[in-house]
């Protein structure tokens, strides 16, 4: 059986995510891979109501609790989507996971990363994506496109520029302890640019 293949994408919110994942998954399909993309949270059932309470509840949520209800969606996650499908040989395209509650509710919120590291970790009993892919982008540009396609923000998206600004050097940290499993992409450049470096790593690992 051909090895499953475990990817991710990470970035501020407006770096391109969504059309990259597509763009990869189209790519993969036609070289014959048989790709499950998903989402955290939001790819199980589970994982919409997850999403819809630290994304758009209206009362506040504490830091620690953020933390616990992305793990918790993270835990089922992975032992019913991500991990089966690495198992039948597929390939997973998934936007966002650990490194996005190390940046976010780490850094971002300014909790013990390493603690939301382990907690992730432990969710997750250790899955590690083969590859990150990082789609860098300076906050006031992720802004600007939000601002173009949005007429409403999520909880995380309405942050402060000084929020977005500490997960953004956040994720070049990771990436930077992390070199052999991040991409790291200006997610400033032409999308098809973007989409040749990421299927040139890509077809590295197939």
């Amino acid at each position: 059986m051909t090895r499953g293949l475990f990817i991710t994408l990470e970035g501020g919110d407006g770096s391109g995510k969504t059309t990259q994942a597509e763009l990869l998954r189209a790519w993969l399909a036609a070289e014959g891979r048989v790709v499950v993309r998903t989402r955290e949270p939001g790819g199980t059932e589970v994982g919409v109501e997850v999403r819809e309470i630290v994304l758009h509840h209206r009362g506040d949520i504490t830091p620690r609790a953020e933390a616990l209800l992305y793990a918790a969606d993270r835990a089922h996650h992975v032992a019913t989507v991500v991990r089966p499908a690495l198992e039948r040989g597929e390939v997973v395209i998934q936007d966002r996971y650990i490194d996005s509650s190390v940046a976010y509710q780490g850094v971002g919120r300014v909790l013990d990363a390493d603690a939301v590291r382990a907690l992730s970790d432990w969710a997750t009993e250790g899955l590690a994506p083969d590859l990150t892919i990082l789609l860098d982008l300076e906050a006031a540009a992720a802004r600007g496109r939000l601002d173009e396609a949005r007429t409403r923000y999520d909880r995380l998206e309405a942050e402060a520029s000084e929020f977005h600004d500490r997960v953004r050097e956040a994720y070049l940290a990771i990436a930077d302890r992390e070199p052999a499993r991040f991409l790291v992409v200006d997610a400033s450049r032409p999308v098809d640019e973007i989409a040749g470096r990421i299927r040139a790593r890509v077809a590295g690992l197939l």
